[in-house]
């Protein structure tokens, strides 16, 4: 027998598909669209048609955005001589997080991934080249994910980089803050002791 209507069955799933989400917390959250005022349950459905309608990606640096250029790469504030380059727009929110980066991003939308039939073609690199080009860039940082594809994503786009003349900066690894260096895998102790600086 069914707990409850065919409709919030369907929400129920359609909920639990979230990233993050199973099907208890999902329940929970349909049972508080119901409690909650009808005002707010409704405001939040325009929000998410707003969302997918309106946001799409930055002409200049591929993170998501509401408006033709993003609110980071339109702000005079920040350090347009920098780049930093990452594969995804998640990967953009993780470093603002920080609050310690003040250039600018360039979104790649992928990572190189031969055996996947993915080439520099099926990426942004076409794009952040020419940005180099049009633009005084200083420095490039290369922030992809520390994993093959990311890896493999990062040498090609040094040994693409070289010719334009400018810094090439790859983010440190290594043991992450809190953790014991037992725990820690040979892979990353053996990135921190060659990624070592001066105490």
């Amino acid at each position: 027998m069914k707990a409850y209507s065919e409709l919030m069955t369907r929400l129920v799933e359609a909920f639990s598909r979230l990233p993050g989400i199973g099907k208890r917390s999902a329940e929970r959250i349909v049972f508080h669209l119901l409690k909650t005022k009808k005002e707010d349950a409704l405001y939040l459905g325009t929000l998410i048609q707003q969302l997918r309608e309106n946001v799409t990606f930055c002409s200049t640096c591929h993170n998501f955005s509401d408006q033709k250029t993003c609110h980071i790469c339109g702000d005079p504030g920040r350090d347009q001589g920098m780049i930093c380059v990452v594969e995804d727009p998640k990967d953009v929110s993780a470093i603002e997080k920080t609050g310690e980066y003040t250039g600018v991003y360039h979104v790649l939308l992928g990572a190189l991934s031969p055996l996947d039939g993915i080439g520099p073609e099926h990426i942004m690199i076409g794009d952040l080249l020419e940005r180099i080009k049009r633009k005084k860039v200083r420095e490039v940082i290369l922030a992809t994910n520390p994993n093959t594809e990311g890896d493999t994503t990062a040498l090609y786009l040094a040994r693409v980089l070289e010719t334009f003349k400018i810094k090439i900066t790859r983010i440190a690894r290594g043991i992450p803050v809190g953790s014991h260096i037992e725990y820690t895998d040979q892979a990353t102790l053996s990135r921190a002791l060659s990624g070592r600086h001066p105490a």
